[in-house]
């Protein structure tokens, strides 16, 4: 970068040229129908297949690495990857917590997502919820509050009360979604303190969510978890000092 913070047109150029080809070489997977855990083609063959020379190619494979695309196994080859959200789950908790040093903007807008996706589903998740999957969300309940009873933290198990609720959608990708969000809430949590959270309450508010469900309440579980999130909105505003 030079000293007026503008970048040079030919590094610009450069990757504009690295990202058309990060692009080429996931077309090219798709193209080919190649399936998670395939191999694909050898960097020869895919130098000669995009017009590339080795090092511009191994740069952007490194990218795709990076970003869960590619599996690149040394002295076996490359594979297509399989499903994996944590190079998300990084930048979302990098820019979560790099926003707590200003106004926690993006922190509380991780927040909204997950506010909007867990109040808006689980009307659905209701009406096909099991009697099994009724008691499995249950046990998660009780867990809390055992654990709110002894002054520990229930963090597992409040995980699980989220991933249970929504567990009969079938969803994997929201499963993982919700995954996602759930590990970046942890590290936000870690950076702003524990504050003065009231276990038993917590553990209380929980029950209620369990009920509403419980009783195919779809207005008052949406609500619930509604004021549920509301409560970590207010600890982050807490924290950057709104």
């Amino acid at each position: 970068m030079t000293t007026s913070g503008v970048v040079p047109q030919a590094r610009f150029s450069a990757q504009a040229r690295l990202r058309a080809l990060q692009s080429d070489i996931m077309e090219l997977i798709l193209e080919r129908e190649l399936e998670a855990g395939d191999p694909l083609p050898t960097e020869s063959e895919l130098s000669v297949a995009l017009g590339v020379g080795r090092n511009t190619l191994r740069e952007s494979l490194k990218v795709l690495q990076a970003l869960g695309v590619i599996e690149i196994r040394h002295g076996f080859g490359m594979f297509v990857a399989p499903s994996n959200f944590d190079a998300l789950a990084d930048g979302l908790t990098f820019r979560g917590r790099l926003s707590l040093r200003h106004q926690g903007l993006e922190a509380l807008q991780l927040v909204d997502v997950r506010q909007a996706l867990e109040s808006g589903l689980i009307g659905s998740s209701i009406d096909v919820m099991t009697k099994e999957q009724l008691t499995s969300i249950e046990e998660a309940v009780k867990q809390m509050e055992e654990l709110a009873a002894e002054g520990e933290n229930f963090v597992a198990a409040d995980a699980e009360f989220h991933r249970r609720l929504f567990e009969p959608l079938n969803n994997e990708l929201l499963i993982n979604l919700m995954g996602v969000f759930w590990k970046v809430y942890r590290k936000i949590h870690v950076e702003i303190g524990p504050g003065n959270e009231d276990l038993a309450k917590t553990a209380a508010m929980h029950r209620n969510i369990y009920a509403a469900v419980a009783a195919g309440d779809k207005v008052s579980a949406s609500e619930l978890l509604n004021r549920h999130f509301d409560g970590i909105r207010r600890r982050i505003g807490e924290a950057v000092g709104d």
